[in-house]
Order: structure tokens, then sequence, then C-alpha cells
């Protein structure tokens, strides 16, 4: 009974229809509430293996956010005084605080903005191997959601197992070049910032470094969709992904700034709440349902762009899929009997 049960859980069941025909959505936001409302669960549990993953990433910015705030408060506090203000009230307590004259006059020193880049080159360095291990299962995760938002039945670990097979070369090096490319501008951006504090026209290059992290986020929403989807070269899926992007700036800009919502709530929550309550609430979010979620919404909205750009053009390609056919109506009309 039991092994049932974690059969159930983990592989779902087969063969088990979410509409008749005559009952499918008739647009695509209808197919996606409708197979949010499905596959709600089954997120949750797909997230729970996903998330694993992502675990290391998640603690580096946990731990690297909670550090500098305590560090840059210590700063600030021993340039206006208030840092031995606290030690002194501090004194015999289990908890007191423990700067020495040494430290305070080391953290006076200090500025805050050189402190501040230095956190964030550390942080940067230390995510590309964090960022780096998770192409080939985002490419897993990106086939099975695929098949939910068009109403396709996909099994959660099987389905997982073979997309991370199959795709795990192209995976890593998408998420390899996703690891590498916040170093490298950052370090391009600050290059000729300082170059432009005395030439103006080094701020031309600037800005093409900035473009070039701009475009590679909003195309970087098609390739792993594109990926799993086609058989395609490596240089094919950027390409594509490339070209989907550009021209589809509107919606790819617009995808990408759904997918920073939860991460500007988290933030609200910091500055306006608490730190640590923010930081645990945006944690909690990714660590239930937050990853899959924001795969699913790529994957509803990049199967009706794979529909009207791609598979409309290959014969034999299947369009609309989940969706009501219109046809349907035609036929139905067609069957009814003449009035008398």
């Amino acid at each position: 009974m039991f092994g049932k049960l974690m059969n159930n859980y983990y592989y779902g069941k087969s063969g088990k229809g979410d509409f008749r025909k005559e009952d499918l959505p008739e647009n695509r936001w209808q197919l996606f509430w409708e197979m949010l409302r499905t596959r709600l669960s089954a997120l949750c549990r797909l997230n729970l293996m996903y998330m694993v993953v992502w675990l290391p990433t998640m603690i580096v910015i946990m731990m690297t956010f909670l550090n500098g705030l305590s560090s840059l408060n210590a700063i600030m506090g021993a340039k206006d005084g208030t840092l031995k203000q606290a030690i002194e009230e501090s004194a015999g307590e289990e908890n007191a605080l423990t700067y020495t004259e040494e430290d305070i006059a080391r953290l006076a020193a200090a500025d805050p903005a050189e402190f501040l880049q230095s956190s964030l080159f550390t942080t940067l360095l230390i995510l590309i191997p964090c960022i780096a291990i998770t192409g080939p299962f985002t490419a897993g995760v990106s086939y099975v959601v695929r098949n939910w938002a068009r109403d396709e039945h996909a099994f959660i670990w099987s389905d997982f197992k073979d997309a991370v097979k199959e795709n795990w070369k192209q995976g890593l090096v998408i998420s390899l070049i996703t690891s590498v490319l916040p170093l490298l501008l950052y370090t391009g951006w600050r290059f000729y910032g300082q170059l432009a504090a005395n030439q103006t026209l080094m701020v031309i290059p600037q800005v093409l470094v900035l473009m070039i992290g701009v475009i590679w986020s909003l195309c970087v929403t098609y390739y792993y969709p594109l990926m799993v989807s086609y058989q395609l070269k490596l240089k094919d899926v950027i390409r594509n992904g490339m070209l989907l992007g550009v021209a589809r700036l509107p919606w790819s800009v617009g995808i990408r700034l759904l997918h920073c919502v939860p991460v500007l709530i988290g933030a609200a929550l910091c500055y306006f709440w608490h730190p640590v309550y923010g930081i645990m609430i945006l944690g909690g979010y990714y660590m239930i349902i937050g990853f899959t979620l924001s795969r699913f919404v790529t994957a509803s909205y990049t199967n009706g762009v794979f529909d009207r750009f791609l598979n409309s053009r290959i014969e034999g390609a299947k369009v609309n899929q989940g969706l009501r056919d219109p046809n349907l109506d035609e036929e139905d009309d067609e069957d009814e009997p003449e009035e008398a």
C-alpha cells in the first residue's frame, strides 16, 4: 500500500484526461489558468526535486546578504560612533559585541562603496559553480512543465531524468555562460566606467557591456524550451533564442520582469519590515513552488511563441495543443439536424 502511494506521488496517474474535447480552453490565457490549477500540486512536488540543485545558490545569496548587511551596519556604526555605544550597552551580556579598538578603527577607515563592490565581486565569483550546475536539471524541468503547460502528460521523475540525460551538454553550456556573464559584465562595467571618468567616449563600450547582459537575460527565456522541444545544435539554440528574444522584445521584457516580482516583493519586505523575515519568506516561496512556477509561466508563453513562429512553418508539427479546435464547433453545427 505504501509503495503504491509513493509511486502515485512521484509518477502520477497516466491516461487520465483533464478535459473532454468540447471542454478544452478556447485561448492560451484560459489554458494557463486551467493547467496551473490542475498541475499545482505536481509543480510543488517537482519543485522539491529542482530546489536541491539551487540550494548552493540560495545559501550563498542568503549568507552574503546577511553578512554584508551586518558588516555594512558595523562600518556605518564605527563612523558615527554608535558602534562603541552598542558595545558598551552589551557589555556583560551573553551575546556581547566583541570589537577591539583596532577593529573599530579599521571599520571607521573603510569605504562603504568599496566594501559593497568587493562583496559583490566575491559573491558573483562564488556563484559561478553554483549556477553552472543547474543547467542540465533546468532542461529536465523545462521538458516536464512544457508538456503540462499544453495539457500533455509527463511523469515527474522518469521524464525529468530522460530530458536531463538527453540535453545535459547543451544545458550545461547555457548555464555556464549564464553563471560567468554577470561577473564579466560587472568587471567590464567598472573598468569602462573608470576610463569614462577621464574619456567620455568610453561610455559607449560601457553601455554595450550592459546591453550584452540585458540581451542574454531576455533570450535565455527561450533557450531551454527550444532545447527540449527541437533537435537543434547548440549554436542554433542560441541563434533562434536571440532571434525570438529580439523579435518579441516587449513580451520578452515583460516575462523577465514578471519573474522579478517575487524578488522585488522580498526586497520590499526586507526594507519595510525586517531583513531576516524578508529573506525567509522569499526563500520559503522558492523552496515550495517558486522555481517550477517560473518555468511553468515561461513554458506557457514559449509554447504560444513556438506555435506562431516555428511550428506553423514545420510540416506535420502540432499547433495549439491543449486548445479547443475551432473546426470542432463547425462540425457540431453540421451534425445538428435541420428544422423541418
